[in-house]
């Protein structure tokens, strides 16, 4: 009984937050629902329909702002989790990597908000910027608009520069922590083998790692696919990323647009449980392979 107790006793002293967190949570999705359905009294809607939703799919604004949105958000992804492992890789066999200087610092734009982030990549990568500034002074450019625009251009490149600055660290903080607990008697075997460091860790290491990576792509991808700082700061004005032409709807004056932005919504938070679902099961194997 004392043991049942005691395994109960946090859940019910979470309940009270919990109710809290998830009604907020609950009665946003449900509201967020019936006016994707086109039920909004609030302007004279009270009859669901699919329309939005056929009207929403069908707009080629929309489908290319989906398009927009994944491409920033897998290039972003992808590239995070190959400079993070790489990254913690290096820490593992650097001898200096355990002074505590190196270690603490690529910790750093964890803590720095998605905001200033998007500052720190406005004033390096403008076209008036530091970087331009730097090899015009050089004389690497002979004009300062001849550095390519890599801020709110169509291709995203301010946006990924800003996520990865975010996202790599975070990677890199996961795996070098699982390289620093995996027994050492593996790579030590492969050496004795003939195996060198690239090999060790693409044969040995990374397949240990898989399941930690996997999970940390879904995190960084779901987070910078709903994400709305970022690419309102440092987006260009065509495609927008969904989140974007999302608030856009939102706050048009016209308060009949308001289910298509509820549509975009839907379609965001479906990708996000999608998403979540898949971290679950990386969960479920990473606590698999590792009993």
């Amino acid at each position: 009984m004392n043991k049942l107790k005691s395994k109960i006793k946090p859940y019910v002293m979470l309940l009270p937050v919990m109710i809290f967190i998830i009604g907020i949570f609950l009665t946003g999705i449900i509201f967020g629902l019936l006016q994707s359905f086109g039920y909004f009294p609030a302007v004279g809607l009270h009859t669901l329909t699919i329309k939005y939703y056929k009207e929403i799919i069908m707009n080629a604004n929309f489908l290319s702002s989906l398009k927009f949105s994944f491409y920033i958000s897998f290039v972003s992804s992808m590239l995070s989790v190959i400079l993070g492992v790489f990254f913690s890789y290096v820490l593992i066999f650097n001898k200096k990597g355990n002074n505590g200087g190196l270690d603490g610092m690529y910790k750093l734009p964890i803590m720095v908000p998605h905001t200033i982030a998007a500052l720190l990549i406005f004033m390096l990568f403008t076209q008036s910027g530091l970087i331009s500034r730097v090899l015009y002074t050089l004389g690497i450019i002979s004009e300062m608009k001849d550095f390519p625009p890599l801020v709110f251009d169509r291709r995203g490149f301010g946006i990924i520069f800003a996520y990865i600055w975010k996202g790599l660290p975070f990677i890199t903080f996961v795996t070098y922590d699982i390289l620093k607990n995996i027994n050492n008697r593996y790579s030590k075997i492969a050496s004795n083998l003939g195996a060198n460091n690239l090999q060790i860790f693409w044969y040995v290491l990374l397949p240990l790692l898989m399941p930690t990576i996997a999970s940390g792509f879904i995190i960084i991808f779901a987070f910078s696919f709903g994400a709305f700082e970022i690419p309102y700061l440092l987006g260009p004005s065509t495609p927008k990323a969904m989140p974007i032409l999302s608030y856009i709807h939102y706050n048009s004056i016209n308060l009949a647009d308001r289910p298509y932005a509820m549509v975009m919504n839907m379609c965001i938070t479906l990708c996000s449980f999608v998403l979540v679902g898949l971290y679950l099961w990386a969960f479920q194997f990473i606590k698999k392979y590792n009993n």
